[in-house]
């Protein structure tokens, strides 16, 4: 057997190619925000994690042009030898003091910024304690780490409690989770988890990619959503979400982060982030502190989607955020579903197995804080009317 014969043997993807109704790698050729350009047609953009509309904020755009003439287009080397830039330490130190930890240290992407982390602290005679439906970066770091691991069921915190009172004692203890769950848009419930970490002599670690910018008084996440910033040992997050670039970073005690400095290998074997990413973010995390009200905006567009599929009478599961799952159900039937919205101005994330469940097909809707009430109001009537001819309201 041949090693590439699984590759010349998979075709569904372009039967799917085929029938008209292939949903991925649609080439934007404008891109405006909210609103962007799939071949010469204008899309509403609802499929974006660009939660607070920084990606072409002028403060923004400005910070990364000015990082590309002063520092090149990029670092050609990773943090530990020449890729270590003043933006990267500035970037650090800021991101420190807005998470409210001892420390940070800022990965080239989010997903390595799980793999640096629990990889190389979870060792052979540690336990790591995952979340059924966490970010498939953490899935991976707990692979790729020597310690065992430990899955609970979702967001179920009596689940979480037989696996810490069945796991030996010896060894260090992890629990890991999504702050907001990519997928289902809802929220960890964190006073239950730290509570049962302290009981366990567990440390949390709580991966705020979502939740970065969008939960929180000032954005800054889940920790400080529930007031349980002291209780949550470790911060990672990514850029390319709220914060408009590429890149990620975790933040804690000044210890852990000075030796995930010298051991972590996607931090160690990795090319650095970019100057210009870095000084998008730098640039980001200011606009987000000197306009507190784009989380307002994001808020009052949320309730507004929230309320109006609702009451079209669509199932948006346990969604309590800006990340909206309409669920539809069978494959094909949500891939129909998908090119209707498409094909009437409405660009939406299709969500397939094994993200979700089989026959829990469903379109991912992400809210921006910078959509109109018009481009609401746009989207609510696609659904309308493409929901009544598939009857599936």
């Amino acid at each position: 057997m041949s090693l590439f014969d699984k590759c010349y043997g998979y075709t569904r993807a372009r039967e799917v190619q085929a029938s008209g109704y292939y949903p991925y790698f649609r080439a934007i050729q404008e891109s405006r925000d909210t609103e962007v350009v799939v071949e010469g047609q204008r899309k509403v953009m609802v499929g974006s994690n660009n939660y607070l509309g920084l990606t072409h904020h002028p403060r923004v755009l400005e910070a990364a042009e000015r990082a590309l003439r002063d520092f090149g287009s990029g670092c050609t080397g990773s943090r530990f030898l020449n890729g270590t830039l003043e933006l990267h330490e500035r970037l650090e130190a800021e991101l420190a003091a807005f998470l409210n930890k001892e420390a940070a240290l800022v990965f080239s992407t989010g997903y390595q910024s799980n793999l640096g982390v629990i990889a190389t602290l979870v060792g052979r005679n540690d336990h790591v304690f995952s979340d059924k439906l966490n970010h498939a970066s953490i899935v991976d770091a707990t692979r790729l780490s020597h310690g065992t691991v430990h899955r609970y069921a979702h967001n179920d915190m009596a689940s979480l409690e037989r696996r810490l009172r069945e796991a030996p004692e010896q060894g260090g203890r992890l629990i890991v989770t999504d702050g907001i769950f990519s997928m289902e848009g809802n929220i960890v419930d964190l006073p239950a988890l730290t509570s049962l970490a302290e009981v366990h002599g567990a440390k949390v670690l709580v991966d705020d990619a979502h939740a970065f910018g969008v939960l929180g008084r000032r954005g800054a996440g889940t920790a400080e959503h529930f007031g349980l910033e002291a209780e949550v040992d470790l911060i990672v997050s990514t850029f390319s979400k709220s914060m408009a670039s590429i890149g990620g970073v975790v933040a804690g005690p000044e210890a852990v982060i000075h030796y995930l400095k010298h051991h972590a290998r996607p931090l160690i074997f990795s090319a650095s982030m970019p100057p210009p990413a870095v000084a998008t973010v730098l640039a980001a995390l200011d606009v987000l502190r000197r306009e507190p009200e784009r989380i307002e905006a994001l808020w009052r567009n949320t309730r507004r989607m929230h309320t109006g599929l609702r009451e079209l009478g669509y199932d948006t599961g346990a969604s309590e955020t800006p990340i909206i799952p309409v669920v539809i159900g069978e494959l094909d039937r949500m891939l129909v579903f998908w090119k209707e919205l498409f094909d009437a101005g409405v660009f939406t994330n299709p969500v397939t197995p094994p993200a979700v469940p089989e026959n829990s097909c469903r379109l991912r809707i992400s809210l921006m804080a910078t959509h109109t009430d018009e481009q609401v109001d746009r989207v609510l009537e696609a659904f309308a009317q493409v929901g009544q001819k598939m009857a599936v309201i």
